[in-house]
């Protein structure tokens, strides 16, 4: 794997490298003493995917807080996404920046998100499926999120949105009194 840092601090796009034949290539797309080398999490509990039908489908920004905190590696396996994260840890140099990634089938591109981050993905394309690993269980009561059309967050989207939750759309706006998260 090739290891490229973000304007983030702590987060890593991350290129694989091919070895390749007529049958196509082989790649590893996690390495336990490489991770630990660049300071990620080594250790994941749960694998999730998602499908979205639709061009302009958004989800998110999630995170989740406290002791459930997530660390992710994001992968889209069909189809092409524009990944956004945003550094929630109130310690960091980057602390509130966001970042976008274009991730998608043809690249194979993997996206390092470490925890105290918010994570949410565009589609590009129809038919999208993204598979991400995760560091900690799914924890409802730990689940928090960011509104995607912040204007204190300044995204911007490469498409209008076709399709969004309702939880989604309805996750609260920065205030000048928010508290940290992380």
């Amino acid at each position: 794997m090739i290891f490229h840092p973000t304007h983030l601090k702590d987060a890593w796009l991350i290129d694989l490298e091919k070895r390749g034949d007529d049958r196509g290539f082989f790649a590893r797309t996690m390495c336990e003493d490489e991770f630990e080398a660049h300071g990620m999490t080594t250790r994941y509990v749960q694998q999730n995917t998602s499908f979205s039908a639709f061009k302009g489908t958004l989800r998110g920004l999630h995170f989740q807080r406290g002791d459930a905190s997530e660390a992710k590696l994001i992968r889209c396996t069909r189809g092409r996404i524009v990944d956004v994260i945003v550094d929630l840890r109130s310690d960091s140099p980057s602390y509130m920046r966001h970042e976008a990634f274009e991730l998608d089938d043809q690249n194979h591109r993997q996206l390092y998100v470490p925890q105290g981050f918010a994570h949410s993905f565009q589609t590009l394309t129809d038919n999208v499926e993204v598979s991400y690993l995760v560091s900690s269980k799914y924890t409802p009561g730990a689940e928090c999120g960011l509104r995607w059309s912040d204007p204190e967050l300044g995204i911007a989207w490469p498409l209008p949105v076709s399709t969004i939750s309702d939880k989604d759309a309805a996750w609260p706006l920065l205030r000048p009194d928010t508290p940290a998260f992380f």
